[in-house]
């Protein structure tokens, strides 16, 4: 909403500065985006003294003109101006400004004579009509002096940001009812009177000419209407359109610009209607029914539906109800008499009708949040009357006003206890009353602590107690509301654990040289294809969504691995070729239609390149299978699992992983997850050319396995001895088989402390299809320090156990 400070002046009287204006609005609620000078453009124009005035040698009409304008020598300017003369003071433009119309004043030769400037007249300037000749300034001002400052005019333009809920201050006079509530003493705007001029109205009745028939009251609450005789269309006098101007409207002709106007003041939006183009003089308000199509003033043809509220005259629609009027009843040059509708319209209905037809107007943004029902008939006679004075137009008697629906003023009980307690004020009834009445509301005692609130008819906003305490707030002012902390307890609330277990792996796999990739839910559902998912594979239950964004986003993913491997493609293509990434997110499994899908929150990870970047002391190496399964080792125990299995997964849980390079991981008969290295065909799929790893975890598996509480041990007192045992086994014997034996064997001795595989060897000497595994087994005492004579025994048993168990044997 622009409002300019001038025309705010013509309702209300005020001496604050445009500054403290703005802050105060904003402070009031009505936040004010800029304050800008409506003048500006007048800079660089000054007041100068024309010395001499010669004839142009080479034009009749032109002069050449001896200028002082007090910036040292005096300079010529070529004028055209028949009324320049000699000791004249004007206005004069000089080198470098521009004028409106984006005209750049610059020094340069008309026929043949230098210019350095440009005497200006007013209208030039956009200060008056009148373009007969430069203007001559009164008054004895030195050359130089600012246009602004010798005319001494100003005005502020205020661009205001108002919320849906404030449509009383989407016009002048409804910022000027704001101001007054602020200024002390607090004012009350001064409308302008509309009585009817005597001398202009006619004998013959509205009601004689016109009828309005309103068939669906619950649409149109209310529709008044005024008509015109002998109207001349034509331009709009120059205060009209500089009125206009200065808040963002142009000018089209007198009567339309006269329903502007009343519009931007009063914020009722009116319509003019060529009378003669209405068939039967009738106007009737109702639905579109069995109406197609609808041409509107801007020649555009737009499709109606059935429910859209239409104006229409005897035969056919001529608007679209508090949108836009139709191109079969606006005024023309030709139009002598002039039906003005000023109406009140269901926002629900307006707000729909103009989001189908596209179309946004400043009547439209009004009527979609709601108009003052009372306001319609002023803002009727206001038209009717600056119609009549600026076209010479007369009056027909009488108004119709047809009202069906009579709306209920809104009263409200207030207990001023409650609206302290809510405010943290300690406010009487007295300066309540006063704080609400300077916005024009009625306040009644009720009882003593109660007061009875009558609400304006144009504050559609307010309609039960909390409204009023936010009136009293920001009126008086929400920076004078004390700043009170609510008392927070010494011990907070524990974060949930899938937030803190959801953190703790993040910064766990950061540690470990990852960074975070965070994608879409929404993929392309070819994916399952791509991951060579069978069609029995339970991760083609995919959520198809019904608008997707594109193809590439059509069904929400079942695994977080796509995502990933894309994010590795488009890193390849930056010439990025090792990468660590990890992704913590949901995935999503169709159930059926009337639930919702299932979601689970994983926990997936890539790896891909070399160990190391190339430099002088490393050489390139290859990630593999066994980076990654040392990495999901540390993430897990980081997380306090310890000892968890991996074993080979089944194709047909990860078809997607090559075969013989995918690992379950599990605990306690748990699975967590699965990991390994992605299959060829697969990359191919994805458009990849180097191997890549993979990793995904089941959150809620791996919280299950999390403990609650650490258990500490003392840092041991004696020493460690280690002692090997090397086993030929076959090949097909996974390594983690032996270790889960050898666990169980050392769970009965408390001296085992650690055992772990330090060697793998293949090949000749071995047998085919043998595999040498060597082993290392810690042994410590609480109490004393062991040697290899003590554990002789032990060690032996656990290596003939392992022998048993396996079928293995030992070296020679």
């Amino acid at each position: 909403m622009k409002v300019s400070l001038s025309w705010i002046k013509e309702y209300i009287q005020m001496d604050l500065e445009p500054d403290e204006i703005a802050s105060r609005l904003t402070m009031a609620g009505l936040e004010v985006d800029t304050v800008e000078n409506l003048y500006d453009y007048l800079d660089g124009i000054v007041a100068a003294r024309v010395l001499d005035v010669k004839q142009h040698p080479g034009a009749d009409k032109l002069t050449c003109c001896m200028v002082d304008t007090g910036s040292g020598d005096p300079v010529q300017i070529v004028c055209g101006a028949p009324n320049v003369r000699r000791g004249m003071l004007s206005a004069c433009a000089l080198p470098g400004t521009v004028l409106p119309g984006d005209l750049k004043i610059k020094k340069s030769k008309l026929r043949g004579e230098v210019s350095e400037g440009m005497l200006c007249s007013a209208a030039e300037l956009l200060l008056d009509a009148d373009a007969s000749g430069i203007m001559d300034l009164a008054g004895d001002h030195a050359p130089g002096t600012p246009l602004q400052q010798a005319l001494d005019i100003s005005d502020t333009l205020f661009e205001i940001d108002l919320t849906p809920n404030r449509p009383d201050c989407l016009s002048v006079m409804g910022v000027a009812r704001e101001m007054g509530a602020f200024v002390q003493p607090n004012q009350k705007i001064v409308k302008p009177d509309v009585t009817l001029p005597q001398q202009r109205i006619r004998s013959q009745s509205i009601h004689d000419h016109a009828r309005v028939d309103i068939k669906d009251p619950d649409l149109c609450p209310r529709y008044s209407a005024g008509l015109l005789f002998d109207v001349t269309v034509g331009p709009s006098p120059f205060w009209l359109r500089r009125r206009l101007e200065s808040v963002g409207l142009s000018s089209i002709n007198n009567v339309v610009d006269a329903t502007n106007f009343v519009m931007m003041e009063t914020g009722q939006p009116l319509h003019a209607f060529d009378y003669d183009n209405l068939a039967q003089g009738q106007i009737v308000v109702q639905k579109a029914g069995n109406t197609m199509e609808f041409t509107t003033l801007d020649s555009k043809v737009h499709k109606l539906e059935p429910d859209m509220l239409m104006i229409c005259d005897g035969q056919r629609p001529v608007a679209l109800a508090g949108v836009m009027g139709g191109e079969n009843s606006e005024i023309s040059q030709n139009t002598t008499r002039v039906l003005i509708e000023s109406a009140c319209f269901n926002p629900v209905s307006i707000r729909r009708t103009a989001k189908r037809t596209g179309i946004a107007t400043d009547a439209s943004h009004r009527f979609e949040r709601g108009m003052d029902p009372d306001g319609t008939v002023y803002a009727l006679k206001r038209a009717m009357t600056l119609i009549a004075d600026i076209c010479d137009a007369a009056i027909a008697a009488d108004i119709i006003d047809a009202y069906p629906v009579q709306l209920e003023p809104v009263r409200i009980d207030l207990d001023i206890r409650a609206l302290n307690i809510r405010l943290g004020t300690d406010f009487s009834s007295d300066e309540i009353a006063r704080i609400l009445e300077s916005v024009e509301f009625g306040v009644h005692p009720y009882s003593q602590d109660q007061l009875t609130v009558s609400v304006p008819s144009f504050r559609v906003d307010v309609t039960r107690p909390e409204d009023l305490s936010e009136e009293v707030a920001r009126i008086w002012g929400y920076n004078q509301v004390k700043t009170t902390y609510p008392p927070i307890p010494a011990k907070g609330r524990p974060l949930d654990p899938v937030i803190l277990t959801r953190g703790a792996i993040r910064r766990i796999l950061i540690g470990l040289s990852f960074y975070e990739a965070i994608n879409y839910n929404f993929i392309s559902k070819d994916f399952c294809d791509r991951l060579l998912l069978p069609e029995s594979d339970f991760r083609r239950n995919v959520v198809e969504i019904l608008n997707p964004l594109s193809d590439q986003m059509s069904v929400l993913r079942t695994s977080l691995l796509p995502g990933l491997l894309e994010n590795m493609r488009k890193n390849n293509a930056q010439q990025t070729d090792t990468i660590h990434l990890f992704e913590i997110g949901k995935i999503f499994f169709s159930t059926n239609k009337e639930t919702l899908p299932t979601e689970m929150e994983m926990v997936a990870g890539l790896i891909t390149g070399n160990r190391t970047h190339q430099a002088w002391y490393s050489k390139k190496q290859p990630l593999d299978f066994f980076d990654l399964k040392g990495m999901m080792e540390d993430l897990l125990e980081a997380l306090g699992i310890f000892d968890a299995d991996y074993n080979r997964s089944e194709h047909s849980a990860c078809p997607y992983l090559e075969s013989g390079q995918g690992a379950r991981v599990s605990k306690n008969n748990t699975v967590l997850g699965h990991l390994g290295k992605i299959a060829t065909p697969v990359l191919k799929k994805f458009g990849l050319k180097q191997r890549a790893y993979v990793f995904e975890l089941d959150l809620t598996a791996v919280m299950g396995q999390v403990p609650q509480q650490i258990q500490s041990v003392p840092l041991p007192r004696f020493p460690s001895i280690s002692q090997d045992v090397t086993l030929i086994v076959d090949q097909q014997i996974p390594v983690g088989d032996i270790m889960g034996q050898m666990k169980t064997i050392a769970g009965n001795h408390a001296l085992v402390e650690d055992m772990f595989l330090f060697d793998l060897f293949e090949g000749s000497p071995l047998a085919e299809g043998k595999k040498s595994l060597s082993f290392r087994i810690v042994y410590r005492s609480e109490v004393k320090t062991l040697n290899e004579k003590s554990i002789r025994k032990l060690h032996a048993a656990i290596s003939s156990r392992l022998v048993e168990i396996f079928h293995a044997d030992l070296p020679e």
